[in-house]
């Protein structure tokens, strides 16, 4: 029963603090004052100010993230609905998301491996720019941490929400094959709904990206893990 009053308490509140800062961003509509940023952080600070442990979090967290799933199922739409344009973008949208995997992949391990993380760390770090369920399946199955895989997929895709106003103007990134692309295979779920709301278009693409960076992720981050470790 106590279980039941903290899961709904935390689900209620985890609403209500998103609903707050959808609010909030529709009265200063900034990159970082983006819903997914700043509910994110107040969750955080809440958690640390009442002394919350995660995993009392998580008895009603859990129901949340289970819809993580049937929400990134829903990108379907806009994919079906540009699906004769996006037949004609296939190759540099494949191209460009393989190039954008293997650099997620090379970059994250050998940073890692140059600070001297341990390889718990490494192969937790390695799956970073795919989505949180497809990171945790690689994480666990290389050697790494479940839980520390979430985290740092959490890490890349808030890091490259808020980032890549100035990295798509350093690179004169303006087409939005380029931009969907950077932002699905670096950022997954976090940086499409971002595309999404720029331009519909772009956050189709920027779905493809992410969904063929979990496949070209799962197939090579575990060879190269042990290629280049």
């Amino acid at each position: 029963m106590n279980n039941f009053i903290i899961g709904l308490a935390v689900i209620v509140s985890t609403i209500l603090i998103y609903w707050g800062s959808v609010t909030f961003y529709k009265k200063c509509r900034h990159i970082y004052t983006a819903p997914i940023i700043s509910s994110t952080v107040v969750t955080i600070v809440i958690l640390l100010i009442f002394q919350i442990p995660y995993e009392t979090y998580m008895i009603g967290g859990q129901w949340i993230d289970h819809l993580l799933g049937p929400a990134v199922v829903g990108l379907a739409y806009p994919l079906y609905q540009y699906r004769n344009m996006l037949k004609k973008m296939l190759l540099p949208v494949v191209t460009g998301t393989f190039i954008g995997a293997v650099v997620g992949i090379t970059s994250g391990l050998f940073l890692s491996k140059w600070a001297g993380f341990s390889e718990l760390i490494i192969n937790s770090i390695v799956p970073k720019s795919v989505t949180t369920p497809v990171a945790m399946a690689i994480a666990e199955t290389s050697g790494g941490a479940m839980p520390l895989a979430a985290v740092f997929v959490m890490i890349a895709g808030i890091g490259g929400v808020l980032i890549h106003p100035f990295v798509l103007r350093y690179f004169r990134l303006n087409h939005y094959i380029g931009r969907g692309v950077g932002m699905g295979s670096a950022s997954h779920a976090i940086g499409t709904a971002i595309s999404m709301e720029r331009d519909d278009l772009e956050g189709s693409i920027s779905t493809i990206a992410m969904v063929l960076s979990a496949v070209f992720v799962s197939i090579i981050a575990p060879g190269l893990t042990v290629l280049l470790l």
